[in-house]
């Protein structure tokens, strides 16, 4: 991994939406003072759920300045976009709409595409189209949120997958061995890319994997598709819970104490 992540830990629910939130606000003033955008690709799940709802809450939602905000998604899975486990669908029920984004500032994955190879090219071409980037270049964006799987994976880019192998496309298929298999994914190059990534990661249950991840014991943990996030000039932060966090053992991070202070 390159450099050192910065990894805050909230003691709570509560602290832990609003830290993420305050970091991402954060992102977003510094990218809109500097090239007067804010490229902001999501990621799907309850854990960032979460996160939007706060965005749009009463204490956050004036704060941000969302003519200057536009969305992207690190992945989909290949479903209609009112499908229950759309990424899409999730966000614009607890963002879009309560900010009232503007349909032309969302940059939607087509995952109802018959074809799915067709939809990501599509999607690519619409990222490039973004960002001002030719195909010889990786697009960058100013803040990728991703969430990480009990085996590893992030967005849909899953263990022992050619998704994970893909060095010249910026959008991929990539394959889940459960649920919805066929999905479509940002890959390495464009996740490495970015400004910032942040990783956010709530629960028990990933207590074992952000273990693995952010203190691994062999090359198989070190192999993990979130192990192999590690952007080339840009910020890698981890946005974790208490209960997430709870098999640290190297105490190289910063807990968010009620106050709101690190």
């Amino acid at each position: 991994m390159v450099g050192t992540p910065d990894i805050r830990i909230a003691p709570d629910g509560h602290e832990w939406a609003h830290a993420a939130v305050s970091l991402v606000h954060a992102v977003s003033e510094e990218a809109i003072r500097s090239h007067g955008r804010f490229l902001l690709a999501l990621s799907g799940g309850s854990t960032p759920r979460t996160l939007y709802q706060t965005m749009v809450s009463p204490e956050w939602k004036q704060r941000f300045n969302w003519p200057q905000m536009f969305f992207l998604f690190g992945d989909e899975r290949c479903v209609p976009q009112e499908h229950a486990e759309s990424n899409f669908r999730m966000a614009q029920a607890a963002l879009f709409q309560p900010a009232g984004i503007a349909p032309d500032h969302i940059y939607r994955i087509q995952g109802e595409h018959p074809d799915p190879e067709t939809a990501a090219q599509r999607y690519e071409e619409a990222l490039r189209r973004l960002t001002n980037t030719v195909a010889a270049e990786t697009p960058r964006i100013d803040l990728i949120l991703l969430g990480l799987g009990e085996d590893g994976h992030t967005a849909s880019l899953f263990p022992g997958t050619a998704a994970l192998q893909e060095q010249r496309r910026a959008v991929t298929v990539g394959h889940a061995p459960t649920g919805i298999g066929s999905r479509l994914t940002m890959t390495l190059g464009v996740l490495n890319r970015a400004t910032v990534v942040l990783f956010l990661v709530a629960g028990s249950s990933k207590a074992g994997i952000v273990r693995a991840i952010l203190e691994p014991d062999c090359a198989a943990d070190r192999a993990l598709p979130a192990a192999l996030v590690a952007p080339e000039t840009g910020r890698l932060m981890w946005m974790l819970d208490r209960s997430a966090a709870a098999r640290l053992t190297i105490f190289h991070h910063d807990e968010i104490r009620g106050d709101g202070q690190t």
